[in-house]
């Protein structure tokens, strides 16, 4: 005795001194060291049983529970049965004697050993561990503990870690599912008691109904008058005991609900009871009673409250997740939708907007947040289901939710309310679409309710409805997805605004233009303030207001303009004529904003509060350019229309819209402005592609200033989207004209000297000149290199999949840059920032223009690239250049990629060079690196050279196959195959989970597209070790993420030899496994049914690899020398 008191003072006194602020890190490792060695001690658990039961230290307890727990999960199998017998006796005895003075961590600890006991040992050794926990629940003094057991079991138990065999996951599961319906009639009967009990003492009587208030929805909404009358009841004031056993009923019912069926166990009673619970949530006048009560014990009262509010509503959330709903609980379903809609009524029930908002922000964040998850599920899962009830009244609930909406009381809050009316949205466009004869019955039931929903949406993201919401919202730091927080609340609406404008074109767009025509009347007004100053022009508007009043308006302006752009997709294709006046009276009046701010200048104006209007005008302006570029499309097609009726008013659109970009062509106007012009200018040139688009003198204009030697510079975006725009005008083909109108000659002579003023500086660093060459400084040759291949390279990708015309003048005007390109590429071969950007440019060509530039010269640069990249060079930039020099060898892989994929016979000659430099050169240098870096692009090479050249490997005429049926192919370069195999095969040990997927999906497809586990050089040598492989991979849990993937891929490599992976692969591959014994491996080969089937084999193949890992973790728990039988 005295010798375990001494080890419990010893034991205290280290844990203090472990937990001591003052303690080392050093001594602490001492003592972790110390302590892991006494737990691994046989029979430690007695000393641990006294520490529980004569300690009041916190930390001592801890340490005690933590043995038992590594005893029973990991070391359980070797315990002598008499010493289980004493453990699963004292535990629970100790738990009912301390367990309400413990502190609740310790008690949820040992009830969670306790239940780890269960789960090892019940219902053969342990037959009463359930019967205790009902018990325990049965009797008014133990209740809570028992419901805490239960939850803990049904966490433990019902979908336990792997630690378990597949079997006695199955047995579990099953014995618990025997229990549902005694545990949910247990639960019931502890909610209900609890109700009823308290539903007595509430005297309040029940509000007698206002006039119209009860015959309102409820008659629709709750078939049957009790149930309303029911939901009526006031809410009793629960004692601080009833409230915690509650609680622990309803987190035990929402785990339940989380992996039972549903099915009739869940009775209309336990339905009825939950939203009963629900009320909670929104009893406002319990919460007011509490802080009117004054002291804090009240104020948690109403918290809890709250709390069980919450609670309920996540059990309510549990079933409505459930996709598969059985006929038989449809009902049950219908019932909870109308009971729950009592409640959304109970929420927002109030004429007066504001007291139902004041309403929201009483109720707790929680409550609020899980009834939105009520009826996202709802509209997303149910929606279909319920609808068709006649009973069921949508048009109502709709009202409901966007009272529910528009009275939120946080930003995040509206935003999930406006997911919901999105998946609303799409749902009923996906009905449209399926039912078209019942269109117009369809939109009729909804057209208020989709009106009133657009009307207020745009509202919201207007400063002069909603000033005191929008000023809130931050427009400077980005999320993840890159957008402020304002920029996604506008972003949200507009969708909204986009799908209501889908289903309700002339509604919406009626809705939406006069507001917009009315914040355009104050901006194009502003001309009559501008007044000439000293030192340019200015805005004659000083006044507080007038400046705040002007801001708002802008602001307002701008989010107009981007809604008007987002709906330009909605007066294109069959629509065009139907809508054309609307949409022309859109585009006219955006051609006149855009002129009106580039001809007097307004993003240079002065203002009296410089930091906000003039971010507000510049805003404005990019927003009218931008929204102009929306309708692009709308112009392509009205240019079609115009060039069958030679329309002047089409020339005169797109006239006045250059008059208005052309000025903003300049280094003298903000970025954000200038890039707003580049881009419309683009979408010009390449989408609507008028005509007469080269003679405007505006274009020319632009023309002149991007070769003019002299002039400035843009930034580097803007540079290359102008030169991308003009290379377009000349390049792509008109729209309606044949051939021979496309003025291709002239067109051509003009590209050429565009390319040429473009590369002049590039051209003249041609290496034939190398001394003179070598004065310039490095740093300024640098410049003049990424300047010019940046604007060239884009010019190219943006051609690449145009006429063969296009192509052609294209390779024409950049031959000599090219050429240049190639001789510089020598010569900067050790700065890898360069080559980096000159092997981009030439992928760009390979892909975009490898026919234009012909073979003998695509040959020469294949060969000059093969020179330049040996092994040394290419372990320079791997190994020493860091990410610089590896996406330099992954451009030259990616260069390599697109020669292996070109059909026919031209670049065949060089596939075992690529091969070789990929086996011999790259693949030793990276094989080992744990780096991914290079990886997949060599494997993608090594891919696409077996995918699109196969009959390299495998030789294969169709005479000898019709001859020889299955004939086995003729099979060449084999050494190079097996390497190749073996590459790949290596890959799958490695941990990068990426290259994993990658290269699995690549045998997968070489497997489906050329049969690659058929062939027998794969079937007979390396088959079962990928098999091998792969199954290991499972075994170590490496790459757990693709469990599924890996499984199919077993069983798509198994199932080309069926009767060899049974009767000689598994039986070896268990022989193999170390940590198991012979008994346990005949029980893992009996259990692995021979089924073909996919499903199954896969199951089979998991429950092998799960059963592996078990017997192991049970032999490393057995102690030293233990015999087994």
């Amino acid at each position: 005795m005295a010798s375990e008191e001494a080890s419990l003072r010893a034991l205290e006194s280290l844990m203090t001194e472990f937990f001591h602020d003052c303690t080392t890190n050093e001594r602490k490792r001492e003592i972790e060291e110390l302590l892991d060695n006494f737990a691994q001690q046989i029979g430690a658990w007695r000393l641990c049983l006294y520490f529980l039961s004569s300690t009041g230290n916190d930390y001592v307890m801890m340490y005690s529970l933590t043995v038992f727990e590594n005893l029973i999960n990991k070391m359980w199998l070797g315990v002598p049965s008499q010493d289980k017998m004493e453990i699963r006796s004292c535990l629970p005895k100790l738990l009912l004697a301390h367990h309400k003075t413990l502190p609740y961590f310790i008690r949820n600890k040992l009830c969670k050993v306790i239940v780890d006991i269960g789960r090892q040992d019940w219902p053969m050794f342990y037959h009463d561990f359930f019967t205790n926990i009902l018990q325990l629940i049965q009797s008014p003094v133990t209740t809570p503990l028992g419901l805490i057991m239960l939850k803990t079991t049904s966490e433990e138990l019902a979908c336990p870690r792997e630690d378990l065999s597949v079997a006695r996951k199955e047995e579990l599961r099953k014995l618990l599912l025997d229990q549902v319906q005694a545990v949910l009639g247990l639960l019931t009967g502890i909610l209900e008691t609890v109700w009823d009990k308290h539903s007595v003492t509430a005297a309040t009587p029940p509000p007698s109904p206002t006039p119209g208030e009860s015959g309102d929805l409820l008659s629709n909404l709750l078939q049957s008058p009790s149930s309303a009358k029911l939901l009526n009841q006031p809410i009793p004031i629960l004692d601080a005991e009833s409230e915690y056993i509650c609680s622990l009923a309803l987190e035990c019912l929402a785990h339940l609900f989380s992996w039972i069926p549903l099915s009739a166990s869940i009775t209309p009673s336990l339905l009825t009871t939950i939203f009963h619970f629900a009320r909670f949530g929104c009893d406002i006048r319990a919460r007011k009673m509490a802080s009117v009560n004054g002291s804090s014990q009240n104020c948690v009262l109403g918290q809890e409250r709250g709390r069980l509010g919450v609670l309920a509503m996540s059990c309510i959330n549990e079933l409505m997740s459930k996709n598969c709903v059985p006929m038989e609980f449809e009902e049950y379903l219908l019932r909870m939708f109308q009971q729950t809609f009592y409640l959304l009524q109970k929420i927002t029930k109030d004429n007066n907007a504001h007291t139902v908002k004041s309403r929201l922000e009483e109720l707790d964040e929680s409550y609020i947040e899980k009834f939105t998850d009520f009826l996202r599920l709802f509209v997303s899962v149910h929606l279909r289901r319920i609808e068709s009830y006649s009973q069921f009244p949508v048009v109502e609930f709709l009202t409901l939710l966007f009272k529910y909406t528009f009275h939120q009381p946080t930003h995040e809050g509206y935003f999930s309310c406006l997911d919901i009316w999105t998946l609303f949205l799409d749902y009923l466009t996906s009905k449209i679409k399926s039912r078209l004869g019942d269109k117009e019955a369809v939109l009729n039931r909804y057209e208020d309710a989709l009106v009133l929903l657009l009307t207020e949406v745009l509202n919201r993201i207007q400063f002069r409805y909603n000033q005191a919401q929008l000023e809130e919202l931050d427009d400077e730091t980005l999320d993840d997805d890159q957008q402020t927080e304002w920029q996604r609340y506008l972003r949200q609406s507009l969708e909204v605004v986009a799908k209501v404008m889908e289903l309700l074109p002339t509604h919406a767009f009626s809705t939406l233009f006069p507001v917009l025509q009315d914040n355009l009347e104050v901006y194009l007004g502003l001309q009559q303030f501008i007044v000439t100053s000293g030192s340019g022009h200015r805005l004659n508007i000083t006044a507080e207001n007038d400046c705040r009043r002007l801001h708002c308006s802008l602001r307002d302006l701008s989010s107009l303009l981007q809604a008007v752009g987002r709906l330009a997709e909605y007066f294109i294709g069959d629509v065009f004529a139907a809508r054309f006046s609307d949409a022309l009276t859109v585009v006219e009046r955006l051609v006149k904003v855009t002129l009106y701010g580039s001809q007097i200048k307004l993003y240079n104006i002065e203002t009296a509060v410089p930091s906000v209007l003039k971010p507000d005008l510049i805003d404005v302006h990019a927003q009218s350019l931008a929204a102009l570029q929306a309708y692009s499309h709308w112009l392509a097609q009205y240019c079609g229309e115009a060039h069958r009726q030679n329309t002047q008013q089409f020339v005169t659109l797109i006239s006045t819209t250059m008059d208005a970009v052309t000025p903003l062509i300049s280094t003298k106007v903000q970025d954000k402005l200038l890039l707003s012009a580049c881009h419309l200018l683009v979408s010009l040139a390449t989408t609507v592609r008028p005509v007469f688009l080269i003679s405007i003198p505006a274009v020319q204009k632009v023309f002149n200033r991007i070769t003019d030697a002299s002039a400035q510079r843009l930034v580097d975006k803007a540079q290359v989207l102008v030169c991308r725009a003009l290379s377009n005008i000349l390049l792509l083909p008109w729209p309606n004209l044949p051939e021979n109108e496309q003025q291709w000659p002239v067109r051509s002579i003009n590209h050429a000297n565009l390319i040429s003023a473009l590369s002049r500086d590039y051209r003249n660093l041609k290496p034939n000149a190398v001394a003179p060459q070598r004065k310039m400084p490095l740093d300024d040759t640098k410049v003049i290199i990424h300047q010019t291949l940046s604007v060239l390279e884009d010019i190219v990708e943006n051609i690449s999949g145009e006429s063969t015309k296009s192509r052609q003048i294209c390779y024409q005007s950049l031959q000599e840059s090219v050429q240049v390109s190639l001789a510089l590429f020598p010569a900067f071969i050790h700065q890898s920032d360069v080559t980096d950007e000159m092997l981009s440019f030439f992928l760009t060509l390979f892909r975009g223009l490898r026919v234009q530039m012909g073979v003998p010269f695509t040959e020469q640069i294949i060969q000059t690239f093969l020179n330049m990249f040996t092994r040394e060079q290419l372990a320079e930039s791997i190994l020493h250049e860091g990410s610089t020099g590896c996406r330099v060898v992954e451009k030259f892989l990616k260069i390599l990629q697109v020669v292996v994929q070109e059909p026919g016979q031209v670049f065949k000659p060089f596939l075992p060079s690529i091969i070789a430099l990929c086996m011999e050169q790259v693949y030793p240098i990276i094989a080992e690196r744990p780096s991914p870096d290079v990886k997949a692009e060599l494997f993608e090479l090594l891919f696409r050279t077996l995918h699109h050249n196969w009959r390299y490997f495998f030789k294969s005429t169709v005479l000898a196959s019709v001859q020889r049926g299955i004939a086995e192919e003729q099979m060449e370069n084999e050494p190079q195959f097996s390497a190749i195999m073996q590459a790949f095969g290596q890959s799958f040990l490695q941990p990068d989970i990426h290259l994993f997927k990658q290269n699995l999906f690549y045998l997968e497809t070489l497997n489906t597209k050329q049969k690659l586990y058929h062939k027998k050089i794969f079937r007979t040598t390396m088959l079962f070790q990928f098999v091998n492989v792969l199954l290991q991979v499972l075994v170590h849990k490496s790459h757990d993420l693709l469990q599924e993937e890996i499984g199919i891929a077993i069983y798509n490599m198994a199932s080309v030899d069926f009767d060899g992976f049974f009767a000689a692969f598994l039986p070896e591959f268990l022989t193999s496994c170390d940590g198991v014994d012979a008994n346990q491996k005949n029980v893992l080969g009996r259990n692995f049914k021979m089924d073909r089937d996919l499903p199954s084999f896969t199951q089979n193949v998991h429950r092998l690899v799960n059963d592996l890992r078990y017997y192991r973790l049970c032999n490393d728990s057995l102690p030293p020398g233990t015999v087994k039988l």
